[in-house]
């Protein structure tokens, strides 16, 4: 008789590393968990899968993160789980998250929402977006400063992940909101969470790589765009971005580490963006600039 009723993958990355890492781990198909105990220079990464995954692909998916962030690829150890609820288990790592008038929760946590919060359900173990992450954090915190400036007629979340920046736009403004994604899992988890949050019809998730495709631009020209992605694309972007924003809107960049926002900001300004804000959590750098 089979007693396991999964596998825990166990790694250890550099704080600045770990949102390459945890998007990396989600091709695995499992939940990932991340320990929240506090702020530290190694993050600890548990990933909850129901097989075992082959030691030889997982080296080589962990060395493309590691050269990615500039690291050595990271020792990992996989151990078989007694019967027990994976998804529960994975469940730890994310606890509720209050940002502002925004608290981000999964199911497990119902319970403790506060009545006059602006509250986005999001479940752990889909893609990268969970509000836990710095650069994700920043974002709300932007948009949340946004709120109090009228409300946009159109949103853009760009690299929109689960949906999580989609869905607090589309509830924070009543407006619509162009969620999209180069991955087709994060384009059907951010559909199916602007669903579960109640803004099914003001969402719409679709699949691109870039903000030149013409399925963005005939939605546009948008008041505010939120990109959460890194760097390098970012600053690749920048004229796309400066030409899918309205006159006088606001552009969100975050993913930046400490360091990178100087080359991307020069970009965004040769292209006649101006800072309005910036904002640091941790390693990472939230723009807010505008048109």
């Amino acid at each position: 008789m089979n007693n396991t009723a999964g596998f825990k993958l166990r790694l250890s990355v550099p704080a600045a590393a770990v949102e390459i890492f945890e998007a990396a781990l989600q091709a695995l198909g499992g939940a990932v968990a991340r320990d929240a105990g506090g702020r530290r220079a190694e993050v600890p990464l548990d990933v909850y899968l129901k097989e075992e995954p082959a030691r030889a692909e997982l080296s080589d998916m962990l060395s493309a993160a590691a050269a990615a962030a500039g690291l050595a690829p990271p020792p990992f150890t996989i151990e078989a789980l007694p019967a027990l609820d994976w998804v529960a288990e994975s469940r730890k790592g994310l606890p509720p998250l209050r940002v502002g008038r925004f608290f981000v929760y999964a199911s497990h946590a119902a319970a403790e929402r506060p009545a006059s919060a602006i509250a986005i359900r999001i479940e752990a173990g889909q893609a990268f977006g969970t509000g836990h992450h710095e650069s994700t954090r920043g974002c709300l915190v932007a948009l949340e400063a946004l709120s109090r400036r009228g409300r946009p007629r159109a949103c853009l979340d760009l690299g929109c992940g689960t949906g999580l920046l989609a869905v607090a736009m589309a509830k924070l403004w009543r407006a619509p909101v162009l969620a999209c994604d180069i991955d087709p899992l994060a384009v059907a988890v951010a559909r199916e969470n602007a669903r579960l949050n109640g803004v099914g019809p003001a969402v719409r998730a679709v699949r691109s790589d870039g903000a030149a495709r013409r399925s963005l631009a005939s939605r546009g020209p948008y008041d505010v765009i939120a990109a959460n992605i890194l760097a390098p694309p970012l600053a690749a972007m920048a004229g796309d971005l400066r030409r899918a924003l309205a006159p006088g809107g606001r552009l969100i960049l975050s993913g930046l580490l400490r360091g990178q926002d100087g080359a991307v900001l020069a970009r965004c300004r040769a292209r006649h963006l101006r800072l309005e804000s910036r904002l640091v959590l941790g390693d990472w750098v939230t723009l807010v600039l505008r048109g």
